[in-house]
């Protein structure tokens, strides 16, 4: 098995795990993962301004069931692309797509995540 063929589901277990966890989290706890000290102490990532520029509130019930939502189907799409190749390649670049906005780590795996499932390799998985 190639190197591709693993690093594609680990980059999504990676990503969906982390979505779930934090958004989980948020819900139980009331906050996200955020630094306890420094500068940034208290504060989202670059990722709430953008979902604030759109008019959504980061902290809102909505938007961490949308971190949920978002990295169950990270999750899911990473065990098709075990058993359905094409269909779990499908459902990764459509998680990657959906996760451009989770800056900055999100947004960097996700292209990571496009840029390997579009080489000639992994387009024609079978």
């Amino acid at each position: 098995m190639s190197i591709i063929r693993i690093a594609i589901p680990v980059i999504a277990l990676f990503v969906g795990g982390w979505l779930t966890f934090d958004g989980a989290r948020a819900l139980v706890s009331g906050d996200y993962v955020t630094a306890r000290s420094g500068p940034n102490a208290g504060r989202l990532g670059p990722w709430s301004k953008i979902v604030s520029a759109i008019g959504v509130e980061p902290r809102s019930t909505g938007m961490k069931c949308f971190h949920v939502i978002l990295g169950i189907l990270w999750l899911i799409s990473a065990a098709m692309f075990f058993a359905r190749p094409r269909l779990g390649w499908l459902a990764l670049a459509g998680c990657s797509i959906s996760s451009l906005w989770y800056l900055p780590v999100g947004t960097v795996l996700s292209l990571i995540e496009l840029g390997l499932l579009f080489l000639p390799f992994t387009r024609n998985l079978k």
